[in-house]
């Protein structure tokens, strides 16, 4: 997969998105139910990110945490010593992201612990304009379940599909800081927005 990496800031020791999502998006009229109709191109990790996440297509599953494995893994220069998919804001019978997680994980002959992290549902972002109003709507979302049985410290990696503002992504990530089994936090996004 052809890919253009971006480092990505935020309260996490590094962290890296392996492409845009969108390259383009034309408006093209309205169907016949009066929905607006949009031609969009994406990139290779925005397209298979897209067909994984909208069209249950599993294949691109394996594919999208190689490159993860491949391309941000030797950046972050540290030993992960398990991985956390970013909760979910839509239910769905399998999570996408925890799929890219767990092969991510497998790949690093790691634990991946789906459900460390929960997200209760609070107040949507998509119509919130800044990063300090998504704080705030953020606030108190995100709760953390001890996994973890035995002694140590570990380095984490958080994964997720799209970073934006990255204000979900701070907020998961001040969670997991405050649990004494984490070393560092590192992050790795499929897509940026």
């Amino acid at each position: 997969m052809d890919i253009n990496l971006k480092k990505v800031h935020g309260n996490w020791a590094a962290g890296y998105a392996l492409d845009k999502h969108t390259v383009s998006s034309t408006f093209d009229g309205y169907d016949d139910n009066g929905h607006p109709k949009f031609t969009t191109i994406r990139t290779a990790v925005g397209e298979a990110t897209y067909q994984l996440k909208y069209r249950q297509d599993w294949t691109k599953t394996a594919p999208l945490a190689q490159e993860i494995h491949d391309k941000i893994i030797p950046l972050l220069g540290v030993k992960i010593g398990f991985v956390v998919p970013m909760p979910a804001s839509n239910e769905r019978e399998r999570q996408p992201v925890t799929e890219v997680a767990n092969e991510v994980a497998k790949l690093l002959d790691v634990p991946c612990f789906d459900g460390m992290l929960t997200k209760t549902k609070g107040q949507s972002l998509k119509n919130l304009h800044t990063k300090e109003e998504k704080i705030q709507a953020l606030e108190g979302t995100f709760s953390l379940n001890e996994l973890i049985t035995n002694n140590g410290k570990w380095n984490v990696l958080v994964v997720d599909d799209l970073f934006d503002s990255g204000a979900t992504m701070e907020a998961a990530c001040s969670k997991l800081r405050s649990y004494n089994k984490v070393n560092n936090v590192y992050v790795a996004t499929l897509t940026w927005k």
